[in-house]
């Protein structure tokens, strides 16, 4: 099985910034006993979410040649719940961009069903990723074809574009590019749940 915290990006503006979509749905396994009678989506996996759309931005952006790996959560809050029912808006913008690692500032947002748009506010976190050679003891997490199938279900690479605003073409244009994907898709820390 494959957790995936995030539905779709909604923006996605190359080794800068992207916006994503998780819709909460009471048919989801995790949440009928967290709590039950009173279903709540855990932070870990709002964290997850947030891990998920701020590593593959980061991913992309170093060409899919390492594995992003989550290393730390830093200054993590959560002001509410997200509930059944709720959509979570995940915004990430990249804050450091190295060849070791990165640091990425996300927020969560609920969105406010028929309101102004900009929803109430869910939650904040720095995140660290690790940028590692394929190899360096993180398993390969998704077979090639099934990344690009879920990088395309998410529309990544139809909303996305450069700092000038151009489109960005996919980069498993041959068959090497998506075995360099399949490589790097460990986008989670060590004992995390998604993706496994």
């Amino acid at each position: 099985m494959r957790w995936f915290w995030i539905d779709r990006f909604d923006a996605f503006v190359r080794a800068k910034s992207g916006s994503a979509v998780k819709n909460v749905s009471l048919s989801e396994d995790h949440l009928h006993d967290h709590f039950p009678g009173y279903a709540v989506m855990p932070n870990s996996l709002v964290v997850e979410g947030m891990a998920q759309t701020g590593g593959l931005i980061v991913a992309d952006a170093i060409n899919f040649q390492k594995r992003v790996v989550l290393a730390k959560v830093a200054a993590a809050q959560f002001h509410r719940d997200a509930v059944p029912g709720d959509t979570i808006l995940f915004d990430a913008t990249v804050l450091d961009l190295k060849p070791a690692g990165s640091l990425v500032h996300v927020t969560t947002r609920i969105a406010d069903r028929g309101g102004d748009g900009e929803g109430f506010p869910q939650g904040e976190a720095e995140l660290f990723f690790a940028h590692i050679d394929p190899g360096e003891g993180v398993p390969l997490l998704f077979e090639p074809e099934q990344f690009v199938r879920w990088l395309t279900q998410m529309k990544m690479y139809d909303i996305g574009v450069d700092e000038q605003g151009n489109r960005l073409d996919p980069p498993w244009g041959t068959e090497a590019a998506v075995s360099g994907l399949a490589l790097s898709s460990g986008l989670t820390g060590a004992g995390a749940t998604a993706f496994k």
